[in-house]
């Protein structure tokens, strides 16, 4: 598997309530990388790759519900792994960092630890990928203790879009780069995931895509991304109301899950 990130933002909601969201996102030459890398929940992010071992992605998260901190969390689980010298782990949890690179896996591999961000790739171009890629999200991540929801970029310029498109551009940023050196694989996957400990009526829909098989992932995945934003201001108009007042059937003839509502 190619490069991913993982990051952590604080921020305050419209209540004035402190509040953390989790991202993760990740691209390779091969297909369906979203149901074996990403994993997310309110207590964390974590990406699982190389020599993919999806439970220590769906057990990362499961230790990190329970309470572990992700350090504990995913070394627990690498030192219980015998294959761990071909893996890449990282994440975050609320208040920590992990990465995890082991000396098996296929050249050129590494990763970068931030303050609230984690990023690790393997069998791509050059160093440059991954360093790409935290550039890219330091430009528009949030500064520590934020104190409203939209992000402030760290040269000052304002930044509210949410984290789902930003990681987008991350990944953009690695691709650019050269992203996975396999040129011979056209087959091509990327995916993102958001969670949040903010309770929401309407969850965005775009927090939560995948592109599965394509030639052009981060192009695909920006288009998903941006027609999963447009539908969710569609739905919010016509919808918000009627969960304001819990009262679905009169807002048309469908609910936004897509069920009738004169059942």
């Amino acid at each position: 598997m190619t490069f991913s990130i993982c990051v952590r933002e604080e921020y305050t909601d419209s209540d004035g309530t402190d509040q953390t969201r989790f991202g993760v996102a990740v691209t390779t030459r091969l297909p369906a990388v979203g149901t074996l890398c990403p994993f997310a929940s309110e207590s964390g992010a974590v990406a699982t790759q190389s020599l993919v071992n999806v439970e220590l992605g769906r057990k990362g998260i499961e230790y990190l519900d329970d309470g572990l901190a992700v350090e504990d969390a995913l070394q627990a689980l690498l030192n219980a792994d015998e294959g761990a010298s071909q893996r890449q782990l990282h994440g975050v949890d609320s208040e920590g960092t992990f990465v995890f690179s082991g000396d098996e896996c296929k050249d050129w591999y590494g990763h970068i630890e931030g303050d609230s961000y984690t990023v690790a790739g393997n069998l791509l171009t050059g160093e440059s990928v991954i360093e790409a890629v935290a550039d890219e999200y330091e430009q528009s991540a949030p500064p520590r203790g934020a104190e409203t929801s939209s992000a402030e970029t760290r040269d000052g310029r304002d930044d509210d879009r949410p984290l789902a498109e930003r990681l987008v551009d991350a990944l953009s940023a690695g691709y650019a780069e050269g992203g996975d050196k396999r040129e011979d694989l056209h087959v091509q996957s990327a995916a993102l995931l958001v969670e949040r400990t903010e309770e929401r009526e309407m969850e965005p829909y775009y927090d939560d895509l995948r592109v599965d098989a394509t030639e052009t992932p981060i192009d695909d995945l920006r288009e998903t991304y941006e027609l999963a934003s447009e539908g969710f201001e569609m739905a919010v108009e016509r919808y918000e109301e009627a969960y304001d007042e819990d009262e679905l059937d009169e807002a048309g003839d469908e609910s936004p899950d897509g069920e009738a509502t004169d059942e």
